[in-house]
């Protein structure tokens, strides 16, 4: 099959035994659990800590600050798996790939030493509060406001969609800490929430998709965070929506990862099931038009790991541009969903039935052309470079 034996221009053996462990991760614990998860809204807490244990947290993150020393491909290695295992319950990405590097990057040293440890083993699961219930991906207009009281800054307000939002221990909040307009009065205030007074998890929201992710509301009334929690101390006030447009190409990358690696888990799945399924005495794959979606699906899928491994070594060269973040968000979640569209088709009644993975990746798609900006977004911001 033409998917097979492919291997990113970046790979090596190191990465090859990366996928291996985090394959295997996959397969033993989150795969058997599925329809658990989908019915709790959420994880079991403790798959964090393993996930610590075995290595596959913060991998990007350096040694000194107990992640894996590696770089952002090591952990394209694990997103591209846990979407190839047609998985999105687990919020890897928002833990490893987004809340950790804001803290490696932007983080004072102080701060670096405080929160990494514990994210890389698990122990604090991290968050970042973008959205609020009127503003999507217009982030200058959030309304989120800190006031100084002394060594302290007291916030109120609300956000909405935050994935991770029930087992977060560590959340940053995307919020204004002056009246100065637009994105000029934004910073990250990082807040250690368990049993923080002020803090409120709200309601689990109930979505189309992604049945088995935590996310749900958050608000805060009046909540006392000190101040030296602004990512980056006192020089990173006002510096907040500077950092979130430099970390989007990453966010980006990562959600295109996660679509074109259950792009190649609908085609996997698939070829199976058409092999097996049989229809007017023979196999659903015997018929020319399954060989030729199926054909279509799987070098459209190998297309698009080319593409996507093209940025993730421009990434870690420092040369990815966020024009081409936006085109691999955008292509690749397109992708994701015509490819898992087309296959569904082909398991008739059952591709409808919740139980199989087929369905759950069908719905759980749909968001992906939505969240780190919307597929329209991205072409405009492509546009403006013309």
């Amino acid at each position: 099959m033409i998917l097979d034996n492919y291997h990113p221009i970046w790979e090596t053996e190191e990465h090859a035994d990366l996928r291996e462990m985090a394959r295997e991760f996959m397969a033993a614990e989150i795969t058997p659990h599925a329809e658990r998860f989908a019915e709790s809204h959420q994880v079991d807490r403790d798959l964090w800590n393993k996930a610590g244990d075995n290595g596959l947290l913060c991998i990007s993150v350096p040694e000194e600050y107990g992640g894996g020393g590696g770089d952002f491909s090591h952990e394209a290695v694990v997103l591209y798996e846990q979407g190839l295992a047609g998985d999105d319950s687990w919020g890897y990405a928002i833990h490893s790939t987004i809340v950790a590097p804001y803290i490696v990057e932007y983080g004072t040293e102080e701060q670096k030493q405080r929160w990494l440890p514990k994210l890389a083993s698990g122990e604090l699961v991290g968050a970042i509060a973008m959205t609020e219930p009127t503003t999507g991906s217009d982030l200058k207009a959030i309304r989120t406001h800190a006031t100084r009281d002394g060594d302290d800054l007291i916030i109120n307000g609300s956000k909405t969609f935050i994935t991770n939002g029930t087992q977060a221990g560590l959340v940053i909040i995307v919020t204004r800490t002056s009246d100065e307009p637009g994105a000029r009065g934004i910073s990250l205030v990082v807040a250690e929430v368990d049993g923080l007074e002020g803090f409120e998890r709200g309601r689990v929201l109930a979505k189309l998709g992604g049945h088995g992710q935590d996310t749900r509301e958050l608000s805060f009334t009046n909540m006392r965070v000190p101040a030296a929690n602004i990512l980056g101390g006192e020089a990173g006030e006002g510096k907040g929506f500077i950092q979130l447009m430099q970390q989007l190409p990453q966010e980006r990358l990562a959600v295109a990862i996660s679509g074109v690696g259950q792009a190649e888990a609908a085609v996997r799945q698939t070829i199976a099931y058409t092999k097996e399924r049989k229809l007017f005495g023979h196999t659903v794959m015997d018929f020319q038009n399954t060989k030729f979606v199926l054909a279509e699906c799987a070098t459209e899928t190998l297309a698009g790991k080319t593409f996507i491994d093209y940025c993730i070594n421009e990434h870690d060269a420092g040369r990815l541009t966020g024009e081409q973040a936006s085109a691999a968000k955008y292509w690749g979640t397109d992708l994701q969903n015509r490819v898992i569209d087309r296959c569904l088709q082909l398991w008739g009644g059952y591709g409808f039935m919740m139980e199989y993975p087929i369905a759950r990746m069908y719905a759980g798609a749909r968001v992906q052309q939505i969240y780190a900006g919307t597929n329209e977004v991205m072409k405009d911001l492509i546009a403006r470079e013309f």
